[in-house]
């Protein structure tokens, strides 16, 4: 039976370290019992348990069980600490739930009340640990290294991103659909300030004016007919973040002077409602259409445009950065594993290269559908030339082997790097001139491979993962939470 979490026990008496080290490996725990205090503050860094149960006052002093809490709680990830004592009063309970201590148990306990309490510490810490996973995952996923891009404009794009991503700057992202103009609001988002408040994006074409503008703005019982309740507008939901407007240019002309307003007043009114409301709110915008012409047509407000494009980041066609084209392909294939096979997918360098000469109207997300397409629809794992959509096939040469380039697993845990070639293709490229670091970094970076191929293999499944690599889920979510230390 796997143990379900590490437990450091610390008592100077010595039938309770007993009674209760009984009690917890029944439970399924692996636990650590002392009643020297020297003793496990040294397990305690060694061991990183997930939970300490320590008697507060050691050696008839409070001083040791304290710095057992603070010492747990400095760890990384942080220990959830349980305190026991004969001698509680209300001060050195409050005292030792400031210093982080979880809960507090007086002595002499009910079994009942320290199983309970151990439980209900565990799950805190599960909780806890998932969504310090989830924001670091969700900001890892947004940082400016994750656009993927070597190319002139690409880096071009980078430069500008980390230089206003921290400012509250209204930013103009243009470029054609399917170029990443909402991955790059998100990374404007997610690597600023604003990066734990709400970010609220709304295509502005998808919506008829009036339910647009209930949106946006929100609306009061009885505005029109259906508003049955109040409701709070997106720029209220998105107060203290960012708004991204997707489409700005098909926003109707009597919306726009009202966000006009809002640019300028930092206010909202709801529908039916005259009582602004303040909201602080970033103002992230987008377009594939020119709005110079809409301007001069008059089917865009002038001083909205100028409003709106303070800072604004032009995302180059997939077409006009080939060079770029070899890199996407690999990252899309990166984590995919094909459930039939169990092995990661590859690509041979003639489906590369054809994928490298297409034009790509539809850019980095019809690239991205035609990998998932050829993902669905090759053999063995093995994405070739006659996987690939038929409008991009055809354009293939008859002739010519059909070899397998590196597998991008490969590239990622060897340290081999991609070189990409005029005409799009990619080649592995040596790297054994390039000079070596520690052997532990090495085999932390395999590790981490190797748990993310459970997870892909069990559908983002911890539990299962953590089975299949007969690990505690704690002691995954350590694992995940180490790859961002």
């Amino acid at each position: 039976m796997k143990p379900m979490a590490k437990v450091l026990l610390i008592d100077d008496e010595v039938t309770m370290v007993q009674m209760v080290t009984e009690l917890l490996r029944r439970e399924g725990h692996e636990v650590y019992p002392f009643s020297n205090f020297n003793e496990a503050m040294e397990t305690l860094e060694a061991q990183r348990p997930e939970l300490v149960i320590t008697d507060l006052y050691l050696d008839k002093t409070r001083t040791h069980g304290l710095e057992i809490l603070e010492k747990a709680r400095s760890l990384n990830p942080p220990s959830t600490v349980i305190m026991i004592t004969a001698y509680a009063t209300i001060e050195t309970a409050v005292d030792a739930m400031k210093k982080g201590a979880f809960d507090y148990l007086e002595k002499p306990f009910k079994v009942d009340d320290l199983r309970l309490c151990v439980r209900r510490a565990l799950s805190y810490n599960d909780a806890i640990s998932e969504n310090v996973y989830l924001r670091k995952q969700l900001k890892k996923k947004y940082q400016f290294n994750q656009l993927i891009g070597n190319s002139t404009a690409m880096q071009q794009v980078f430069k500008m991103i980390e230089r206003v991503a921290d400012t509250d700057s209204t930013i103009l992202i243009l470029g054609e659909s399917g170029t990443g103009k909402e991955l790059v609001a998100r990374a404007l988002h997610f690597n600023s300030r604003r990066q734990f408040a709400p970010f609220i994006p709304i295509n502005c074409s998808a919506l008829p004016e009036n339910l647009l503008e209930s949106e946006l703005f929100g609306h009061c019982k009885g505005a029109f007919t259906g508003a049955i309740n109040d409701k709070k507008g997106l720029f209220q939901e998105a107060d203290g973040g960012t708004i991204f407007l997707d489409e700005i240019g098909s926003m109707p002309p009597v919306l726009q002077s009202r966000l006009l307003r809002v640019l300028q007043e930092k206010e909202v009114r709801r529908v039916g409602d005259n009582v602004p409301v303040s909201v602080n709110v970033r103002v992230l915008a987008a377009t594939n259409e020119p709005l110079e012409q809409r301007v001069k047509e008059g089917t865009f407000r002038e001083d909205l445009y100028y409003r709106l494009n303070v800072i604004p980041i032009n995302l180059s066609a997939l077409r006009e950065r080939r060079e770029d084209i070899p890199l996407l392909v690999m990252h899309f294939l990166r984590e995919k594993v094909d459930p039939r096979t169990g092995k990661m997918f590859q690509i041979t360098r003639k489906a590369l290269d054809v994928l490298g000469a297409f034009t790509w109207p539809g850019n980095v997300r019809e690239l991205e559908n035609a990998i998932e397409r050829a993902c669905a629809l090759c053999e063995n794992a093995v994405i070739k030339v006659a996987d690939l959509p038929p409008a991009v096939a055809k354009t293939a040469p008859t002739d010519g082997p059909e070899e397998v380039v590196e597998s991008p697993a490969a590239a990622d845990g060897a340290g081999a790097m991609l070189t990409i070639g005029a005409q799009g293709g990619a080649a592995a490229a040596s790297t054994l001139g390039q000079p070596l670091g520690a052997l532990k970094d090495f085999l932390r970076e395999q590790e981490l491979t190797y748990v993310n191929r459970a997870l892909a293999q069990t559908g983002g499944d911890k539990e299962k993962a953590a089975e299949l690599l007969g690990v505690s889920v704690a002691t995954l979510y350590r694992k995940l939470a180490e790859d961002e230390a």
